[in-house]
Parts: structure tokens; C-alpha cells; sequence
């Protein structure tokens, strides 16, 4: 270790670091623009000039090693000034796009003005005019005017994307972010660069212009994407999500996402397929229903059918908590060994980096919480042929459109009973005698299990009127802060879906059986009572970055 002294008070750091490092580990705050930690250091931006002992020159905190016995200053009057002067020479053609930037409020450019400029301009003359709305690719709009060329959107294509195709060009204040000609950022990871830009230079062509920052709320979450499980934060107004961003776990995705889980995986929550009640065929339509009506309808229904002529489908879409409920009513309740559920792997479809060909996100917990088939009991193959063939007469299926698998479509017309559980009208919906409107991974509690047997936490964002409320306690007052029951058009915003876990305990106690949850609390801590992989775990323990399971190996912490 190398002591050092940093404005004053002395520390112990080790002497492979910079100062900037050094600083960062001990809550000491040196601003910056172009240094991350994740990417190579550039040195380009000046904003991190502090002052050294034995130095003739003020030095980039950056880029200088810490050595034995150094001094640094970062609040002298000399780095004061430099700092006034890096943002003044920032500022000089940089165009007054706040009211109308997304990025304004979480802008490091506009915060470091209010913090470090001397407030006023020196500069009379015009500004240099750059060009604004570039397409750089299907995802990221840039506009020259407000780059400040720190060069992370550059150092990211080339060193964590794999894609090097951002350059500058042009010399002096005329310098301009492009492309090179005939590329486009179009890698699977392109929208990183969104929040890697300090400033708003970049932003997503999805959310451009949608909302300012502080009138969304923020949930932290789990992508459902893959099975890699990336940390998230789910931002939402009108009590609708407008978009996601990646949030730092050095052992699931470091500080990165893909674009698929950004754009596509909150569709379904926000989609105008949404079923809003449960629905139930009569006279062969679909017709809305209350909850009390189905429930009953779905326990009078499969007291009809003897145990070896039902089957229950799982899902890897669906929490922990859903699928071990779903596997023990089936089982325990209905005394079915027909238990399984649909793989969806896309082979082929992964990398080296974060994308997994499982393209569910709980393939590994809906196992390990037992859906899977009993002892004698029949797998997805034999469940399908069980179906065909007419020895299996109903089914259950738990939120997965499996009428969209050609060789189950093919088959469940011989069913006399198809209950299922969906959030959105899809195949199977309209294939279905009884449909339950169950909550999205962004309406409920639970957990997920990535594909390394990482535990993690999935938490509500969104609100319907049937708020599993039970762990944060939250009171309907502070979520109408941000939804209201109807909005402008007078259409209702909050859908009335229940999470799978509820619908399938209140389907047990009318067949008679005995599954008492009131929360997904109570089904978690009873799965960690009765299942190997999650003895002695907590929703406490998991907390924001989850736990491994107690069947997982170490993960291997994403570069």
C-alpha cells in the first residue's frame, strides 16, 4: 500500500491506482467528463486537473499513478481556476438545448456549470453550428452542437461493443462524431453510449423527447430478456414505463444491458393487448368476468377430470414464488405428475459478452422450485403426445403463449380444458376456456434465477388494482403520485391483473386445498424452507444485487 495525502488527511491506497481512483474509494469527488471506469483512459477533457506536490503543472487525476508519499490538492485555488477555465472553454459553442434536452437533470455538463463555471461567457462572437438529428443507428440519435468529444461513445464501440465505427473528424472547434463511411452503430449493445454521454449529444431514438427525468419514479428491477438476469432501473410516469436502463452489478452485467432488453421486454406491460379482468368462454366467446365467477368456474372445471388426465405447463417467464405455487397446486393439490414447462432457446443467439440463446430469465429457478415432472409423471414431449392422443384432457398453463410452438398449437384443440394465465391477448388466449389476467414482472414481488444461479429481486413499478403491497409497505397515495386511476382520454391506466401465485392459491382453496399466501413474502420464505437452492434466504438478504443459490458455483464477473 502507498500513503498518500489527499486535501489534507492521509490514506493508505494501493499504488496500482490513479488518482481519480484513489480519490473515488475514499468518497472524494474529482469531477470528470471523459474517465470511466470501465473503459481506457483518454485524458482528453481536462475537468480532472488537481494539484501535486513537486508537480510544476497541475496534473489529470486520471492518468497519474499514485506514488509513495504524494500530495494532491483537488479544492486549491489553482485547480479551482483550471476548472472555471475547462468550463468555460466547454461552453463557448455549446448550444443552450437544456429546456428541450432529454438528458437534462441528470447532466454532468449542466451540474458541473452550476458548480465549477464562473457563470458568465467572454466569448461575444457566433457559435460554430454543428450538424443536429444524426441517425448514427436504427437506436441512437446524436446531435453534434452538444458534444463536448470526450470520447467515451468512441472508447465503447471499439473496446466493450466490438464495433469501431465512431470517429472525429475535422480539426479545432469544427471537430464532428460520425461514423465511418458506410457503418452505422448498430451493434447489440449501442444504446450504452446513451449513458455513457456525460452530456445529451447522444440519446435513444425510443425516448427522445418523452418525458423530463424528474417526472418519472425509478424501481430497481431485473431484465427479462435472457437469463442473464441484467440489473435495471425501470423508469415510469402516468404509471406507464417509458424506459430502461442498466444498473451497475459487477457479478451479472457489469454497468451494461443490451438494446433487445431495453426496447422490447416492458412492450408487453405498456401494450394495448393488455387484458384488464379475466375472461371465460360462454356461447364460445371470450366474455369478461369477475375474479370470484373464474375462480370458481377454473376449481368446478378440474374437479371433473381424473389426476392422470390433467397437466400443468410452468413458465420461465413467470417468478419463483408464481412457479413454485403453480407446481405445488398441480402436485400436492390436484395430484398430477404432468408437470413441466417450455424451454425457449434461440441457438446460436448469444456472445461471449451478455446475451444468453435462453431468452427467459428463470429457466434455472423454475426447476429448482419443482416444475418438473414426479416421479412417473410425463415432461413437455410426452405432455404434448399426452394431448394428441387424448389421455390428457386438460391443461393449465401458466404465463407462456405456448399456441405460439407449432407442435402444441397443433394439439390443444383436442383439449376439453385450457386454462391459462396471460397478461396480453396472444394464440393462446383465444384458444383458452378460462383466461387469468396476471401481473408482468414489473406489477408484482418475487425473484428471479439468472442462468449462473443468481437469486434476484423483481420489484413493482407499475401499478394495477390488485397491488401486492406486502414487503415496502407502499401506501396508495404516494403510487398515485405518479398514476392515476384514468388518464387524459379518460381510458383506465391501472389494469386489474393479480400476480399467478395469488390466482393459483385462490384456485386451490376452492378445490379445497390448503395454500394459505397473503404475500409473495410468504411463498419465498416457505420455498426457502422446503428448497435446497434457496435454504435460509430472504428477500432482506437478496437484496439489490441478489445472492447465488445454495446448488450455484461462483459467477464470473462480467469484464
Amino acid at each position: 500500500m502507498a500513503k498518500i495525502t489527499i486535501d489534507g488527511i492521509a490514506y493508505e491506497v494501493d499504488p496500482k491506482l490513479t488518482v481519480i481512483q484513489a480519490a473515488r474509494d475514499h468518497g472524494i469527488k474529482i469531477p470528470h467528463f471523459c474517465w470511466h471506469p470501465k473503459l481506457s483512459v483518454a485524458g482528453n477533457c481536462r475537468m480532472c486537473l488537481v494539484e501535486i506536490e513537486k508537480m510544476p503543472k497541475l496534473a489529470i487525476a486520471c492518468a497519474t499513478q499514485v506514488a509513495e508519499g504524494m500530495v494532491v490538492k483537488t479544492q486549491s485555488e489553482r485547480v479551482q481556476k483550471a476548472r472555471n477555465a475547462v468550463m468555460e472553454f466547454l461552453l463557448i459553442n455549446h448550444p443552450l438545448d437544456c429546456p428541450i434536452c432529454d438528458e437534462a437533470g441528470e447532466c454532468k455538463l449542466q451540474d458541473y456549470t452550476y458548480k465549477y463555471s464562473i457563470g458568465y461567457s467572454r466569448f461575444n462572437e457566433d457559435k460554430v453550428h454543428k450538424p443536429k438529428r444524426i441517425q448514427l443507428g436504427p437506436n441512437v440519435m446524436l446531435d453534434v452542437e452538444r458534444c463536448i468529444m470526450c470520447s467515451r461513445c468512441v472508447r465503447f464501440a471499439d473496446e466493450i461493443a466490438k464495433q469501431p465505427v465512431l470517429t472525429f473528424t475535422q480539426r479545432g472547434d469544427h471537430v464532428v462524431l460520425t461514423t465511418f463511411p458506410g457503418t452505422q452503430l448498430d451493434n447489440p449493445y449501442s444504446m450504452n453510449v446513451i449513458e455513457l454521454c456525460p452530456v445529451g449529444a447522444l440519446t435513444g431514438t425510443d425516448f427522445r423527447f418523452k418525458a423530463r427525468v424528474w417526472e418519472m419514479s425509478s424501481t430497481e428491477s431485473t431484465c427479462t430478456g435472457c437469463a442473464r438476469g441484467c440489473n435495471i432501473n425501470i423508469w415510469v410516469r402516468n404509471n406507464e414505463i417509458l424506459r430502461l436502463t442498466p444498473r451497475q452489478n459487477e457479478e451479472v452485467n457489469s454497468a451494461w444491458m443490451c438494446d433487445f432488453g431495453r426496447l422490447q421486454t416492458f412492450k408487453d406491460v405498456n401494450s394495448e393487448k393488455r387484458l384488464s379482468g379475466p375472461l371465460m368462454r360462454k356461447e364460445g366467446i371470450l366474455s369478461s368476468v369477475g375474479w370470484d365467477e373464474a375462480i370458481a368456474a377454473a376449481a368446478s372445471e378440474l374437479r371433473l377430470f381424473k389426476k392422470s388426465e390433467i397437466a400443468g405447463l410452468g413458465s420461465a417467464y413467470a417468478s419463483n414464488e408464481d412457479n413454485y405455487a403453480f407446481q405445488k397446486f398441480m402436485k400436492d393439490v390436484l395430484g398430477t405428475k404432468n408437470v413441466d414447462f417450455v424451454r425457449h432457446l434461440k441457438e446460436g443467439d448469444e456472445d461471449a459478452f451478455l446475451l444468453r440463446a435462453d431468452k427467459t430469465a428463470n429457466t434455472r429457478g423454475a426447476e429448482e422450485v419443482g416444475v418438473k415432472p414426479g416421479e412417473g409423471g410425463s415432461n413437455i414431449d410426452a405432455i404434448i403426445q399426452g394431448i394428441k392422443n387424448g389421455s390428457i384432457k386438460a391443461l393449465y398453463a401458466l404465463e407462456d403463449d405456448i399456441a405460439a410452438i407449432p407442435e402444441i398449437a397443433g394439439v390443444l384443440s383436442n383439449l376439453e380444458l385450457l386454462i391459462v394465465h396471460s397478461s396480453i391477448q396472444n394464440e393462446t388466449t383465444a384458444a383458452a376456456d378460462i383466461v387469468f389476467s396476471s401481473s408482468t414482472y414489473a406489477e408484482k414481488h418475487g425473484t428471479l434465477t439468472n442462468f449462473q444461479g443468481r437469486v434476484q429481486r423483481i420489484r413493482p413499478a407499475v401499478v394495477t388494482l390488485e397491488q401486492d403491497r406486502a414487503l415496502d409497505g407502499f401506501a396508495m397515495s404516494r403510487w398515485d403520485k405518479f398514476a392515476s386511476h384514468n388518464d387524459r382520454w379518460g381510458r383506465p391506466i391501472k389494469k386489474d391483473a393479480r400476480p399467478s401465485w395469488r390466482i393459483v392459491s385462490a384456485v386451490a382453496s376452492a378445490v379445497g386445498g390448503k395454500m394459505k399466501f397473503n404475500s409473495a413474502d410468504d411463498v419465498f420464505r416457505e420455498i426457502s424452507e422446503k428448497v435446497q437452492a434457496f435454504k435460509g434466504l430472504n428477500y432482506q438478504k437478496i437484496g439489490n444485487t441478489g445472492v447465488m443459490s445454495k446448488t450455484a458455483s461462483r459467477a464470473v464477473p462480467v469484464v
